[in-house]
């Protein structure tokens, strides 16, 4: 599969990373860009029973929903893309659920052309869809699931901190409501004994 990148070029494929992808792309790629999608935005709706936590306790990871997004888009060159897209549509698709959709990816440095891209969105029909909840409670579920690649935990924290490096002037109320509420569950415990000492 190959997409034109807006200078007309069809020799690589952009694919757009809202999630675990913005700070571990675990893919060969040429290039980066931050930038944003419009009709998107990210929300810790989607399951995990694999990656980021099990059958029993399934994690929360993020999926798309209508509305603008902020992610970053990789260029994998030509050499790269059927090793990259194996890659992410066994990571995505087969293990994650997730379906694939073609969008256009804004630049976030001035004077950068607008560029179709690749991305990743789980929905409502998927069977570990988990929906909506209350950001304590997703936070909750965070805060003590793990999987074959790490806590969830991390997955959370990392993306907030992707946000706050490279997207300052982004706020993203439920990211950082649910980073506030799953650090304080996490911690809480600590403090407390830190003080009974």
């Amino acid at each position: 599969m190959k997409l034109q990148d807006g200078s007309g070029e069809r020799s690589s494929i952009w694919i757009f990373g809202y999630g675990s992808l913005v700070w571990k792309p675990d893919f060969k790629y040429k290039r980066s860009k931050i930038g944003y999608i419009k009709g998107y935005k990210r929300r810790f709706w989607h399951g995990d029973d694999f990656y980021r936590g099990d059958k029993e306790k399934p994690g929360r990871v993020v999926t798309l929903v209508e509305d603008d997004e902020v992610g970053v888009a990789y260029e994998v060159a030509d050499s790269h893309v059927e090793e990259s897209l194996q890659y992410l549509n066994m990571r995505e698709t087969v293990m994650g659920g997730y379906v694939t959709e073609m969008v256009e990816f804004i630049p976030r440095e001035k004077g950068q052309a607008k560029l179709l891209a690749l991305v990743y969105i789980a929905t409502s029909d998927n069977p570990i869809y988990l929906g909506p909840a209350p950001a304590t409670e997703i936070a909750a579920q965070i805060a003590m699931c793990r999987g074959n690649v790490g806590h969830n935990m991390e997955y959370l924290v990392r993306l907030a901190e992707f946000m706050r490096l490279y997207c300052p002037e982004v706020e993203d109320d439920h990211l950082f409501s649910i980073e506030a509420a799953a650090l304080a569950l996490v911690f809480t415990p600590y403090l407390i004994f830190s003080f009974d000492i």
